[in-house]
């Protein structure tokens, strides 16, 4: 039984620790939480736009658009569709007139005659009908020529406009997205130099718990207490064999790396892979033959679930 605890130390301890280089550096990528403003002057108006997102678990585009530009929806969601993978993003756009614009009106004349025309043959025939308001003429369709004409410049500047709060929007989806890998990062760190330490003093924790289970099964021999000694040796192949969470506990952070460096849409596969860190963690205190092990296990814990919080903000 010593040759095969000399054997158990000795595979755990073979392992080395993956430690991240000082010097590495991870690629961006993307938070899901993210905002830009961009205004732009139109001939007579001003065109804004709005772009904001937070934590979502699919892309679940929104858009609050006035009535004018209403028709460039298909269009602004294949530009969405196409930079971003996750996330609950609102679009908002506003025309407002500008500030120092004149109104240029320009009359439909020859409908405006048509109009007039169409008036007093209805009032030839019925004299007691309403006679048509100024306001009912100007706002008839195709009246006022130069408002088709603006409409369809708004909505080819306002899907350009979009374009371009969206270089903005990923920039900022980019830093922040920085900031939660710099984070992450940092406690993987931590958690591979107490893994590593943990390895360390493996050997020495299984001699100490050797040590208390001869004293057991001594007690156990001389009562000849057969199934205590089975429960015995039993319980202490449990506690002892702990290399395999330590070497899938290693795995699991030398991943999390991995998919950091890959960069891109990742933040679905870190969340896996802190299930994965979290369930070798429990096991690993459950198996616990000391009270450094013990702490150890918990503070992994701890540490995983700080990432959790963090990752389900990442694209």
């Amino acid at each position: 039984m010593i040759e095969a605890l000399s054997d158990l130390a000795a595979r755990i301890v073979k392992r080395a620790p993956a430690i991240v280089p000082e010097d590495m550096e991870l690629p961006l990528i993307q938070s899901m939480t993210g905002y830009a403003s961009i205004s732009r002057e139109i001939g007579q108006a001003v065109l804004a736009v709005e772009l904001k997102s937070v934590n979502s678990r699919f892309l679940d585009l929104q858009f609050r658009l006035p009535e004018e530009l209403r028709p460039s929806e298909p269009a602004l969601r294949e530009l969405l569709t196409a930079s971003l993978a996750r996330g609950k993003v609102e679009c908002r756009m506003a025309i407002q007139p500008a500030a120092a614009a004149a109104p240029q009106l320009t009359i439909n004349d020859a409908l405006l005659a048509a109009l007039a025309r169409a008036e007093r043959s209805v009032l030839d025939v019925l004299p007691a009908a309403q006679p048509l308001r100024v306001g009912d003429v100007l706002h008839w369709p195709g009246m006022l020529a130069a408002q088709e004409t603006d409409a369809d410049a708004l909505r080819e500047a306002g899907v350009a406009l979009v374009k371009e709060a969206l270089s903005e929007f990923s920039a900022t989806r980019a830093r922040e997205g920085d900031k939660l890998k710099g984070m992450i990062a940092e406690r993987i760190e931590r958690m591979q130099a107490r893994l590593a330490l943990i390895e360390s003093h493996v050997p020495e924790a299984i001699a100490a718990f050797q040590e208390k289970l001869a004293t057991r099964l001594r007690e156990a021999l001389a009562t000849s207490d057969e199934e205590r000694i089975r429960q015995e040796i039993a319980l202490f192949g449990v506690k002892i064999d702990i290399a395999e969470e330590l070497n899938r506990l290693g795995a699991h952070l030398d991943e999390v790396l991995r998919v950091l460096e890959a960069g891109g849409a990742v933040g679905k596969r870190l969340d896996f892979l802190m299930q994965e860190l979290n369930r070798e963690a429990n096991t690993l205190g459950s198996k616990s033959v000391s009270k450094e092990l013990s702490d150890a296990s918990l503070e992994f814990k701890l540490l995983i679930e700080q990432m959790r919080e963090q990752i389900q903000n990442i694209e």
